[in-house]
This record gives C-alpha cells, structure tokens and sequence, in this order.
C-alpha cells in the first residue's frame, strides 16, 4: 500500500481551515501544523500509486487555499 508525506502551503490565516478539509478526506492518517517552509504535514495512503497520484491532485491540491505541496513518496514503512 503506498504512503507518501506531503507537506503544504496554504494562504495565509487559512492553516485550519485546510486541516480541517484534509482530515475529511479518505487516505489522510495524520495531518499537522508546522513551523517552516512548509504549514501543513500530512501522511497519506491510497490502494496504488495511481490512487495515491489521484489523491494528491484532486484531493488535496484542489482545496480551496492551497497555494503549493510537495509529495514524498515513502518506499518502504
């Protein structure tokens, strides 16, 4: 089952209000506010790489507010 970290800029003021949309979202296991570069953490798990795919550009890239993200890929837990 692939997993992959991905870490994301959002507007400012709206680190909640994407957090929140993320945790609704099927295949999110941990979401977190950061310090940084990056707002938001999140883990994520998906049933194929094309899901996992799928899930990062239409799911979480297509929330409202997120400026940008960067994916990495685990290769093995």
């Amino acid at each position: 089952m692939p997993k992959a970290f991905v870490l994301i800029n959002v507007e400012s003021g709206a680190e909640e209000e994407v957090l929140g949309e993320l945790k609704k979202i099927e295949g999110v296991e941990e979401a977190y506010f950061s310090y940084g570069v990056y707002d938001i953490i999140t883990k994520i798990k998906a049933d194929s790489m094309e899901g996992l795919k799928d899930m990062v550009t239409r799911k979480v890239r297509a929330i409202s507010r997120v400026r940008s993200t960067l994916t990495l890929i685990m290769m093995e837990e």
